[in-house]
């Protein structure tokens, strides 16, 4: 009963918090200064058709940076607690047969959805669309082939080698526009190209098909890992 009443103070504390802030916000008429650099000047800087892209991995790139951490760190402690509960599992429990349907449907529909993944982060600078959503895309294609057949293992070797590969890569890209082009994650130090082309925005689809393959894999290790623990 205490549990149930303190989490209700805290909820009610923190909508209140909540409230106040969106009953005080304003928003701005106009642009900021760095938000009207941002609009002004990213297509000659940076050659990405999609404005918030250039502000994610080359002006704000420590951010991304940080968040693709984060969600390392996040995937890291997830596996190392569910390691933990396996030691005290009990027998395996019987599944559910999958249906004919899932399993059919899971043969044609995940070589499109790992394909969708890949066209989303590489085409990040010209449209919607990123790293983030790439890979989660690609992560959605992994638990569909999970679904279809709970018994199936990913080789988290294979994964953890590919997110490490990413990850390392990304950093290095970062540290060569620090050192070629005179910032952190700077994607100038290749060709910027010609605006809206595939081949353009200079290293902004490198940056984002790693961020790509790296957000995938972690998230595909994230469910390989909640279906193993789950079968016991």
């Amino acid at each position: 009963m205490i549990k149930r009443v303190l989490s209700l103070f805290l909820v009610l504390c923190l909508g209140g918090i909540f409230a106040s802030l969106l009953a005080g916000y304003t928003p701005d008429q106009v642009l900021n200064p760095t938000a009207n650099y941002y609009a002004a000047n990213t297509a000659k800087d940076i050659g990405a058709a999609n404005i918030v892209t250039a502000i994610v991995v080359t002006y704000r790139g420590l951010d991304t940076l940080g968040e693709v951490t984060v969600l390392f760190l996040a995937a890291t402690v997830v596996g190392l607690v569910l390691a933990l509960g396996e030691k005290h599992a009990g027998k395996p429990r019987a599944l559910v047969p999958v249906g004919e349907l899932l399993a059919t449907g899971a043969r044609f529909l995940t070589p499109m959805i790992m394909l969708l993944g890949v066209y989303v982060f590489v085409n990040g600078h010209l449209t919607h669309g990123g790293g983030f959503q790439g890979g989660s895309i690609i992560a959605s294609g992994t638990l569909l082939m999970l679904l279809a057949d709970p018994v199936k293992h990913f080789s988290h070797r294979l994964i953890a080698a590919l997110e490490s590969v990413a990850g390392v890569a990304y950093v290095g890209v970062g540290v060569l526009g620090l050192v070629l082009a005179g910032g952190f994650l700077d994607n100038r130090f290749l060709p910027v190209g010609t605006l809206g082309a595939l081949f353009s925005a200079g290293a902004i689809p490198v940056i984002y098909s790693l961020i790509g393959l790296k957000v995938g894999a972690e998230l595909a290790s994230l469910l390989s890992n909640l279906s193993e623990t789950e079968e016991l």
